[in-house]
Order: C-alpha cells, then sequence, then structure tokens
C-alpha cells in the first residue's frame, strides 16, 4: 500500500470504512462532488459541497495538514478528482467506491438542506492511538506493564523486528489471543497503522487493553527502526 500510494495510484474507501470515521469522530475532509442542486437534495453527514467543475482552482480551500484523509464522492467514482487532490500532496487521498448509492445501499443516512462550503480539518488522535513519542520509549526502554505486538505477516516479520516484541500476523489475532497476557497493556503496530488498529480492536473486544501505532514503520534486520507520520 505505501508504494501503490507513493506512485499516486488511485485509492478507494468502502462505506463502512467512511462510517467507522463518523461514528469514531476521526478527523477527516468528506467532499461531495456533485453540483450544488444535487447536494441540497441529500448529501451524507459532514461533507463540504464542492462541485468538482470548481474542484481545480480550490486548492487554496484545503487544509494546510497534507496528512488530512480527504474523502471524495459524487455519483461514481471521479478519478480525475483523485488526482487533483493528491496531485496536491494529500497522500491520504481517497474515493467512496461506489459514489452516494453505495452510502445509501450500505444503510448510510443522507441529511437535506444546504451543505457546508467551508472546509475545517481539526486533527486529533484516533480512538486508541498511542503517541510516536511514547511508541519509541517503550520500544527504546521496555515496560514491563506493555507489550509490542508486532502484526505484520510472517515474511514481513522474519526481515525485522523491534527487539522484544513479539510476531503474530492481524488475521490471526482471534485464534491466538490466547498467547497474550492479559495482565500487560498490548501495543500493536504493522507498516501503515492500518492493520494495527484492526488488530487492536480484534484484542478490545477480547478484553485485552491495548493501543495502537498509527504511523509508517520500517524495520531493519538488526532491529533498528524509522517511524514517520502518515
Amino acid at each position: 500500500m505505501p508504494l501503490w500510494k507513493k506512485t499516486g495510484n488511485l485509492i478507494v474507501s468502502e462505506p463502512a470504512a467512511l462510517k467507522d470515521f463518523i461514528t469514531k469522530d476521526i478527523a477527516h475532509v468528506l467532499v461531495d462532488l456533485r453540483d450544488a442542486g444535487a447536494a441540497r437534495k441529500g448529501f451524507i453527514p459532514g461533507a463540504v459541497s464542492l462541485p468538482a467543475k470548481e474542484l481545480a482552482s480550490s486548492k487554496d480551500r484545503f487544509p494546510a495538514d497534507k496528512s488530512a484523509p480527504i474523502i471524495l464522492y459524487s455519483d461514481t467514482v471521479d478519478s480525475d478528482a483523485f488526482k487533483t487532490v493528491r496531485g496536491w500532496g494529500y497522500k491520504d487521498t481517497s474515493v467512496l467506491n461506489g459514489g452516494i448509492a453505495a452510502w445509501t445501499a450500505a444503510g448510510g443516512k443522507l441529511q437535506q438542506g444546504d451543505p457546508a462550503t467551508t472546509i475545517s480539518y481539526v486533527p486529533k488522535p484516533r480512538p486508541g492511538e498511542i503517541s510516536i513519542e511514547e511508541f519509541k520509549a517503550i520500544a527504546e526502554k521496555g515496560d514491563p506493564g506493555k507489550l509490542i505486538l508486532d502484526v505484520r505477516d510472517t515474511d514481513e516479520a522474519m526481515n525485522g523486528m523491534i527487539k522484544g516484541a513479539v510476531n503474530i500476523p492481524a488475521g490471526e489475532i482471534l485464534s491466538r489471543s490466547k498467547e497474550l497476557p492479559k495482565d500487560k497493556e498490548i501495543i500493536t503496530h504493522c507498516q501503515t497503522g492500518l492493520r494495527a488498529e484492526s488488530a487492536y480492536e480484534d484484542l478490545k473486544e477480547a478484553g485485552y487493553k491495548g493501543r495502537f501505532l498509527n504511523a509508517l514503520i520500517q524495520i531493519d534486520k538488526d532491529g533498528k527502526y524509522e517511524i514517520t507520520k502518515k
């Protein structure tokens, strides 16, 4: 995924993922690319109306923070709009897969009236997210009350792991959770934060306490690592 993003290829978000953003109050920018009349008849709650024909000249209306998650939607998947916003440097840009029809088919609600026209983005931690600074402190100094859980696939972990970490692939968390101690806080990480968050949610449901690293991390064969914000 990091390489796919780096080369600017199209990224789509599923309606379920957008619901998750809204339900958990995760900071994001949702843009309705349809014309203003269509948007007034029914738009996704929290969306900003910005017709596709005005997008190219609206760069200054977007957040200064290039890490802001930008989700675009229309009646169809608008790859041109994606390329425009992604070209401005917003690495976490995606298009709602299936457009507004997919949203309503998945049970998503619509709001009628005049949607907002001003983009506002206030970043805040995702529920369960650990700061990069605290993660580094645990990785470098250790903590008897915490365990770093590497949820990358086994072949990825074989190329390098943080010293003291345990590897259980994200897809095996539910079946292997009994291997983990319940008297410690489990800190999950992967390569991008996506699998780490999924594993965190699975562990939480299984009764474990924990957090996850929502950042990009590269680990070499000697266990040395580099973490950068997404």
